[in-house]
């Protein structure tokens, strides 16, 4: 990452070209007097900028303005490569540019990811198809982390000595989740009876913190694990906004265990919107019995076997937390305390984690002390 500076932008470019002979620059092609990638480019390469007119039109069209009354910043945006070509942008005014400076090629993509991403599939990839040609991907597999760091996962590899020198190990973290993938040069059933030799292996040492070997999401292995056990799901929210209840609905299985959710600012609120009995509340004399009575309202109004409750959060001078209740179909009732930071979408996605993940552990089968901090 880098400034939005012509010397910074051509500094990063001197270090990666003397690296690789293909680069990728994102962001810095729009209108505003800040993008100014599509100059530190022109001005790296020596290759000069010339208007074209397929692309002027477009933008034209796109602002419903003749061409020769668009504005000069918009009009920028027309500029592509003399040595090279533009990458058609169907979603957005800043097409891609790519810079063929023998033996190096220097691509230039629009920075937002609804623009980036179908111009990577659509534009890029089978440029560069033909550009280099195409080599058969080696076998892979990746493995799917939750509660350990990047750092730590890889710390643990090391020293452990679990991935051979012949085996390109990548990782991508989001948040408290993250995927290492493990891939051999070539693709050959020896091969992936290797990776998968490499995956168990991986399994013994992490446990129950490897989720997925199959691409699977935490939300769609719980959704899983509940289909095996029979069963609907139903989630009851304060603290978390709804972004339970959302995650889970992207799950592909999600349709046959989610039977709904109910969300609210409080206890209070929650409890007449499932409209808890007035006697089954007025028990309910501590806040983990007001979740009890919630989970069982919402079972048995949506007939679902299963409840998450999320409750809301309790702040103090040095800390924030929220109590969530697990219900089963067996009238087991658990609640277990998670730390509640903050309500942004960064920390609310990591409380989602978190409780999946809890909520995860609780269905695997798994030794008695796994749930001990249950009441």
């Amino acid at each position: 990452i880098v400034d939005d500076k012509i010397d910074d932008i051509q500094a990063a470019l001197r270090f990666a070209t003397n690296k690789a002979h293909l680069v990728i620059v994102t962001g810095g092609l729009g209108p505003t007097v800040n993008d100014v990638t599509r100059t530190a480019l022109t001005e790296f390469t020596g290759i000069k900028l010339r208007e074209h007119p397929t692309v002027l039109s477009g933008l034209a069209r796109r602002f419903n303005t003749p061409a020769d009354q668009l504005r000069p910043n918009l009009r920028r945006q027309a500029l592509v490569p003399e040595q090279g070509r533009y990458l058609d942008n169907p979603h957005g005014t800043a097409v891609g540019l790519v810079f063929e400076l023998d033996p190096w090629v220097l691509v230039a993509l629009p920075g937002p990811p609804r623009e980036l991403q179908p111009m990577v599939t659509n534009q890029l990839v089978p440029y560069l198809r033909s550009r280099f040609g195409v080599r058969q991907l080696g076998a892979s597999i990746t493995l799917r982390f939750v509660g350990l760091g990047q750092s730590a996962i890889d710390h643990t590899l090391r020293q452990k000595g679990l991935v051979p020198p012949d085996v390109i190990e990548t990782s991508l973290f989001d948040g408290s989740r993250v995927d290492f993938t493990f891939t051999l040069p070539s693709d050959s059933p020896a091969d992936h009876a290797r990776l998968r030799q490499l995956a168990d292996q991986i399994r013994a040492v992490f446990g129950d913190y490897v989720y997925a070997d199959d691409g699977a999401s935490l939300e769609e292995v719980v959704c899983r694990l509940i289909r095996a056990r029979g069963g609907r799901l139903v989630v009851v929210e304060a603290a978390s906004a709804c972004s339970l209840a959302a995650s889970l609905a992207r799950a592909p299985s999600a349709a046959a265990v989610l039977a709904g959710a109910y969300v609210g600012p409080d206890e209070a609120t929650l409890r007449q919107l499932i409209r808890v009995p007035e006697a089954d509340w007025a028990r309910a004399s501590t806040a983990e019995q007001q979740l009890k009575a919630l989970a069982q309202a919402a079972c048995q109004h949506s007939r679902s076997d299963w409840a998450i409750v999320v409750g809301p959060r309790h702040s103090a001078p040095t800390s924030s937390s929220l109590n969530v209740g697990f219900k089963f179909p067996d009238g087991q009732w658990q609640v277990h305390q998670f730390s509640a930071p903050g309500s942004g979408e960064a920390a609310l996605a990591n409380l989602v984690t978190q409780v999946l993940d809890r909520f995860r552990r609780l269905l695997q089968p798994a030794p008695a002390s796994a749930a001990s901090s249950g009441r």
